[in-house]
């Protein structure tokens, strides 16, 4: 068990140093960056769906029965619904975003979503170690755009680059406190079981409501075509994933 403790508090360290990669890809791509970002918003929504599909799901219909898999991912997407739109959970994957009176409150949301990261982050290398790093790079896939994104918000909504960049790492490393308390209450695989659909309803949610809306405002068509085939590229690795695994 120390094992897994260890690697749950360097996964949520990288998870919450990420806020400084963000700043980073901000500050030097800042002209180009919505060119490259789609790209990695759209092979993420693909990973997103294929983890929740081809990971989360079949592992908790192995555990508990059909029926209560689908009904908590219904309430893991409706629970993700409703943190975003009851604490304005704001999330930015374009670079440059429109100021808006929230800054603060996108730092307290931003905080409880990372807390989450790290909670979904422990249960899953509770139950194994593979899995759990499975869920940690798909987690990180998607923090990196929203990070870049978050970060252009604080700026554009007051914040010097460098409170930006304190305050957004503050809310980022929330995840390892999350890791840490859920290493410690989720040992028990009875509880944790239950958190593997829930998240997968939070990816689908993630993936469906959130990226997907932002990947299809292209106008281009050839656009439009590539970014479908990243989306399928981060499905097909994440089945790849599925079978090298388990």
């Amino acid at each position: 068990m120390a094992e897994v403790l260890f690697w749950i508090i360097v996964m949520t360290i990288i998870n919450g140093l990420l806020a400084f990669a963000g700043a980073i890809f901000y500050i030097i791509f800042r002209k180009n960056i919505k060119k490259f970002l789609i790209f990695l918003v759209s092979f993420t929504t693909g990973a997103l769906i294929g983890g929740a599909l081809f990971h989360f799901i079949p592992e908790s219909i192995e555990k508990i029965s059909i029926k209560q898999t689908f009904f908590i991912t219904l309430v893991g997407f409706f629970g993700f619904l409703a943190i975003e739109k009851f604490l304005h959970w704001h999330h930015c994957h374009e670079g440059e975003c429109e100021e808006h009176p929230f800054t603060y409150l996108l730092l307290w949301g931003d905080a409880l979503h990372n807390f989450l990261d790290g909670l979904i982050i422990a249960g899953s290398f509770l139950i194994s170690i593979p899995f759990g790093f499975i869920t940690s790079i798909l987690i990180m896939a998607h923090e990196l755009p929203q990070e870049i994104g978050d970060f252009g918000v604080l700026v554009y909504g007051g914040l010097e680059k460098k409170k930006a960049l304190f305050y957004n790492f503050l809310s980022q490393i929330t995840s390892v406190i999350g890791g840490i308390l859920g290493y410690f209450f989720l040992t028990t695989k009875e509880y944790v079981i239950y958190l593997l659909p829930f998240t997968a309803g939070g990816f689908l949610y993630i993936a469906l409501a959130d990226l997907t809306p932002e990947i299809f405002k292209e106008k281009n068509k050839k656009k439009i075509i590539t970014n479908i085939l990243f989306i399928i590229i981060g499905i097909i690795l994440l089945i790849t994933a599925k079978y090298l695994v388990g």
